[in-house]
């Protein structure tokens, strides 16, 4: 039985969740106008032991409705996309021993670390939602980012009138097991 218990908490060990799909939001809401873009190249990876979550979004791969907002959005007076060409997150999990991805059901993480937009990196915390079906794993999280917190301000002309100063960022990511 103890070589049993010890043979499965090293096979635990040697798992990470390694996302196969993803699909990122933002959404920005004025009287002006409504703004929504996607990003479906972001890259995560989860390590259940110990309770690391990172994700790398390429920031030049948020696609518009209308091809001028992605272009502001890439220059250097936005969000400077050739400079700062990924945007990243580095946390970790600090309830991830209540999260079992071997057993189907519905989590809810407590997510902690440090997320980096166009070079600025500031200390967030968030729930991010996990859902185990049939050995698939599903992580979706809903925030709001303050874009001065992250040097992105404007003082006057249309970006100030068309942008909201808080947009909401969703997210969700198809995970999928991998052996370390």
């Amino acid at each position: 039985v103890l070589l049993f218990a010890f043979i499965s908490i090293s096979a635990f060990s040697q798992t990470k969740l390694s996302t196969t799909s993803s699909h990122i939001k933002f959404f920005s809401s004025t009287p002006a106008e409504d703004i929504e873009a996607n990003n479906y190249k972001a890259i995560g990876v989860i390590k259940p032991d110990k309770g690391s979550i990172v994700f790398s979004i390429p920031m030049q791969s948020f696609e518009f409705e209308k091809a001028l907002m992605q272009k502001h959005f890439n220059t250097e007076k936005f969000l400077h996309t050739k400079a700062f060409p990924k945007s990243k997150f580095k946390g970790t999990i600090t309830n991830i021993t209540s999260i079992d991805f071997d057993k189907d059901g519905t989590y809810v993480a407590n997510v902690t670390g440090f997320l980096t937009i166009r070079g600025v990196t500031k200390e967030i915390s968030e729930k991010f939602n996990i859902v185990v079906k049939g050995g698939t794993v599903t992580g979706t999280t809903e925030f709001p980012i303050v874009l001065a917190d992250y040097g992105i301000a404007f003082k006057e002309g249309k970006p100030s009138t068309n942008l909201a100063k808080t947009i909401k960022v969703t997210a969700k990511f198809n995970f999928t097991k991998i052996s370390a």
